[in-house]
């Protein structure tokens, strides 16, 4: 019987992320942090972009409805995230009460590290979109402290056209993450070296063996070949 191959899930990004950033850290002190925050903006404007392609392709115009309809992730089960419209108008406001990123973290002992994912994250998932569009924090993220994540996108949106949008798409644009994960590991290691040298280098390979010995080779083998 072939056995089935390793699958990555919300934990496996998070933990790669903050253990990038504990080992960057840990080498560079401030420097590592600049550049762990530095690669998690490019992280997000290369979604954004890429989301903004497959926007493009279906002939859809750029804007905040399609920002929302066109993600490319959805959580590994049902109960695992809890997010929602505040309102529509006269801008979106969006929440999450609940994270799958931020428990992985608290699971392996990680926020002090994990939280700088969330930063700008959001913001640059949406400027990779569109360059003129800027997400703001309404609220201390949850993972330095806050009681949920809040956010103001700029715009109104129409509800119901992004239901039929998203109902239209389907998972369509879904990428799954043993893609992401591949992408993360990717873009923060290639701005680690580019930063910080050999320290860099060295940051990364001690972030993948700690990964590693968490995981099984088996969940880094697999980001092989995924991206780009």
């Amino acid at each position: 019987m072939k056995e089935e191959a390793a699958r990555c899930r919300i934990e496996h990004h998070a933990v790669l992320f903050a253990l990038l950033a504990k080992h960057a850290m840990e080498a560079c002190g401030d420097e590592g942090r600049e550049a762990i925050l530095a690669g998690m903006t490019a992280y997000g404007n290369e979604r954004g972009m890429r989301m903004a392609q497959n926007a493009l392709a279906r002939q859809d115009e750029r804007n905040t409805m399609t920002s929302q309809a066109y993600g490319e992730w959805k959580p590994d089960y049902e109960g695992q995230m809890e997010f929602g419209q505040i309102r529509t108008e006269p801008t979106l406001q969006t929440y999450i009460s609940k994270c799958a990123w931020c428990d992985a973290w608290e699971k392996h002992h990680l926020t002090e590290y994990g939280k700088l994912y969330c930063v700008n994250v959001d913001n640059a998932v949406y400027q990779g979109f569109r360059s003129d569009l800027t997400c703001v924090h309404l609220s201390t993220s949850m993972s330095w402290g806050g009681e949920q994540c809040k956010f103001d996108w700029g715009h109104p949106i129409s509800g119901e056209e992004l239901q039929r949008k998203k109902a239209e798409l389907g998972d369509s644009c879904i990428r799954d993450f043993n893609f992401h994960t591949a992408h993360l590991k990717y873009t923060i290691s290639r701005f680690l070296i580019n930063y910080l040298g050999e320290d860099g280098q060295e940051a990364v390979s001690r972030a993948l063996q700690e990964y590693v010995d968490i995981f099984g080779q088996e969940y880094l083998d697999v980001l092989e070949g995924q991206y780009p």
